[in-house]
């Protein structure tokens, strides 16, 4: 029987790479029961050098033989994490990097990485058409002079805010449909494993994609959301360095937190505008033969 007990699911493992998981492991932790695979998915914060040792990124291959990265960072994210480590890369709109291009030399070698946005253009789109006209103007002309911090605080005190992390996640359900069936389509590919998802801070997006994930394996929503909340004490020891990224983007303090409501809500939305988790995934593309290999690659079925 599933519980909602966060001590349940496992801490992270690594000194320097926070909100570091086995997915299986603290989905049968919860479970009391082996129910899904072990060492097949992973998830965590991001893995940069600034934020994680060599010797924990090299343990990422070596001890958990890690094939594969889904990193669901927005070029903006790459492009700051690459000038932290002293790039040199521009942020004008004028010379738009790729985020391949962005984060190149902060990769792991031998892992094969699959940078996906998860907040793509359709998502940015809707969101900044809730803007005031006047609000829109300034967020353009930064954005072309280079300031993209700047210009994305516009939209995150006026629109991200008052959305809230579940609103934002029930936007990315209607508005990233593509991002999603990329992302699973890679979930897909049993060559792929073992395989770790992250984001910025292994939390929201990635904690949207686990979501999805662990709906498709008929997982208790009970346990999912115990494995979600687990972020926020696993993001405790960031929390002062958070919170500037965070108040950077016009944000307050409740998107350093994971809101309790987080999993049974978005759940919610699927099943009251898609009828079910099937039939949502199919309308972004993810047809049932593919939601049968995600299925077979993750589910423990001895």
């Amino acid at each position: 029987m599933a519980t909602g007990d966060i001590d349940l699911v496992p801490k992270s493992p690594f000194k320097t790479i926070l909100n570091f998981r086995d997915v299986g492991l603290s989905i049968n932790s919860l479970q009391a029961s082996v129910v899904l695979q072990e060492g097949r998915l992973y998830r965590s914060a991001r893995v940069e050098p600034d934020d994680a040792s060599l010797e924990d990124r090299s343990d990422l291959v070596e001890t958990y033989r890690l094939s594969s990265i889904v990193d669901l960072r927005s070029k903006t994210e790459h492009i700051k994490q690459a000038r932290k480590h002293g790039a040199g890369v521009s942020s004008s709109s004028l010379a738009p990097q790729s985020n391949h291009a962005a984060a190149a030399h902060l990769k792991i070698p031998n892992v094969h990485y699959h940078e996906i946005s998860l907040n793509g253009k359709s998502f940015e789109r809707a969101l900044l058409w809730q803007l005031k006209w006047s609000s829109l103007l300034k967020l353009v002309i930064l954005m072309i002079m280079g300031y993209r911090t700047e210009a994305i605080s516009i939209l995150g005190r006026e629109v991200m805010q008052p959305r809230g992390l579940i609103g934002l996640g029930k936007d990315s359900l209607d508005h990233s449909r593509d991002e999603i069936r990329e992302m699973l389509e890679v979930m897909a590919g049993s060559k792929n494993y073992p395989l770790m998802i992250h984001c910025t801070q292994g939390k929201d997006r990635t904690g949207l994609s686990i979501m999805l994930l662990l709906l498709l394996l008929n997982t208790p929503l009970q346990a999912i959301s115990a494995d979600y909340l687990a972020s926020e004490r696993e993001l405790l020891p960031e929390m002062e360095s958070r919170m500037v990224e965070i108040s950077e983007v016009g944000l307050s303090e409740d998107f350093a937190g994971c809101p309790a409501a987080f999993v049974a809500d978005l759940s919610d939305h699927i099943n009251k505008n898609y009828n079910s988790l099937q039939e949502y995934l199919e309308l972004t593309g993810v047809d049932r033969m593919m939601q049968e290999k995600i299925v077979e690659n993750l589910l423990d079925r001895q």
